[in-house]
């Protein structure tokens, strides 16, 4: 049951759904999954600032290559593909557009590889974890919890 679950979520293609792009900042929305290309060219923010603050205002938060209309490897595609299916808010962002992103993200979580999810604040894993999560219900059970607050 859980392989051709896998499978379909692997070999489906993704729901076609209405992009909107907002303008300089290169942030893109999705069936309320906004992902953003690039970072603030601010020299008072760091990067570390970047991550706390994408993770404590976002539900969802993930750090993946590319971004969910084209994911660069298979395990972020499966991430999204997973997320997608609870139809709530996803931020996420590119880390192969910005190595020193990427390794703020590793340090910040001290998780070396991605994707790397947050849900509420926490670190949950990779689209391993998440996989599981949502094949025993766990991962239903910390979305819902977290939309009735």
């Amino acid at each position: 049951m859980a392989r051709v679950l896998l499978s379909n979520m692997l070999f489906n293609g993704f729901r076609s759904m209405e992009y909107t792009t907002a303008s300089a900042s290169r942030s893109f929305l999705r069936h309320g999954m906004r992902f953003s290309t690039s970072v603030p060219n601010d020299p008072e923010i760091t990067l570390k600032d970047i991550v706390e603050q994408d993770v404590k205002d976002n539900l969802v938060m993930i750090y993946m290559k590319g971004d969910p209309e084209q994911p660069r490897c298979g395990f972020s595609s499966l991430a999204v593909r997973v997320l997608s299916e609870y139809r709530v808010p996803i931020h996420s962002r590119n880390i192969l557009e910005d190595p020193e992103l990427k390794n703020a993200v590793k340090a910040f979580s001290m998780w070396p590889t991605f994707p790397q999810i947050f849900i509420n604040g926490e670190f949950i894993g990779g689209s391993d974890i998440i996989l599981n999560m949502h094949q025993n219900g766990e991962l239903k059970e910390k979305l819902k919890a977290r939309s009735s607050e």
